[in-house]
């Protein structure tokens, strides 16, 4: 059975909401910044293993009781192994601090055999790099989807593709920062993902799009992008709800060095389905798209000699 739900009439209402969202994301942005993990800020990366399941509870109360900031303890691989990452410290040196955090931890936790597994340093400077290469990595992914769009489908296409994905990306970032959950280098990776995620969902519209105007030759634009979207609203609700399902076991289950990562693709895929029904297309819609614009040209006639 079709669906007949009038998307575009709805499309004032759409473009308010996705308004409200941005300004309240760039102004959190603005004013609260992001919590960047160590990836980002430099810092001390240790690795450590218990001989029974460790507490990471315990064991990061333990790390902010001793003054060392405001610790990351995890899980890594096993319930035995932990990853302790510690922001940059100014009253113990780098190169003492993976023995004064296992000394800590044997203190605490006698009569349990504690092994000092890996330390690394991550300085400030290349934190900084790779947050400006991160960012940069962004705007490279949108220009070449801008180029594609451009040459695949029309200008009024790739621009209505482009807003889209920065419409998900501000939103997804601006939800990091109004939460202040941790935003480190899977995070970054996690965006990413959603370009190409919201992308994909944003072409398989399209391309109906094209289609319909020219097969629906009676049709008006804005019917024919609701017939477009009802099309292809069993396949976007089918892939949408399998990934999430996957994603939510892996935020629930995958550990908390998994937590960040997947919060991020299932804020992204929610807010990146909403707006390739909603947001690309009506962008293209109000840019004035017509059947002239997506009619294949036509040949020249060729002419026989003539006698």
């Amino acid at each position: 059975m079709q669906t007949r739900i009038n998307f575009m009439g709805q499309r004032k209402l759409a473009f308010f909401l996705s308004a409200t969202l941005i300004v309240f994301s760039i102004v959190s942005l603005a004013t609260r910044g992001l919590n960047l993990g160590i990836d980002f800020t430099g810092g001390t990366i240790i690795e450590v293993g218990f001989e029974q399941p460790a507490d990471v509870e315990r064991i990061r109360a333990l790390l902010e009781q001793d003054g060392l900031g405001n610790p990351v303890v995890q899980h890594f691989g096993t319930a035995r192994d932990v990853l302790i990452r510690i922001p940059p410290q100014k009253k113990i040196e780098q190169a003492r601090l993976g023995d004064h955090v296992l000394k800590l931890l044997r203190d605490n936790f006698q009569g349990e055999e504690i092994t000092l597994r890996r330390v690394e340093f991550v300085g400030p400077q290349v934190g900084e790099d790779l947050r400006d290469d991160g960012g940069l990595s962004i705007l490279f992914a949108l220009f070449g989807i801008l180029v594609y769009v451009a040459l695949r489908f029309e200008y009024r296409f790739a621009v209505g593709s482009i807003i889209a994905l920065i419409h998900d990306v501000t939103i997804t970032t601006g939800f990091f920062s109004v939460t202040q959950i941790q935003f480190d280098l899977t995070v970054l990776a996690a965006l990413l993902a959603v370009i190409g995620y919201s992308l994909n969902d944003t072409i398989v519209v399209f391309d109906r799009i094209r289609e319909n105007f020219r097969r629906l030759r009676k049709a008006g634009p804005e019917e024919i992008m609701n017939v477009s979207i009802n099309e292809t609203l069993s396949r976007t609700i089918v892939t949408s709800l399998t990934t999430l399902l996957v994603l939510v076991a892996l935020f629930l289950f995958g550990g908390e060095i998994m937590r960040g990562f997947s919060l991020a693709l299932i804020v992204g895929i929610v807010v990146g389905t909403y707006s390739s029904i909603y947001v690309a297309s009506s962008l293209v819609l109000s840019m004035g798209i017509s059947k002239q614009d997506l009619m294949p040209p036509q040949k020249d006639k060729v002419q026989g000699p003539q006698v």
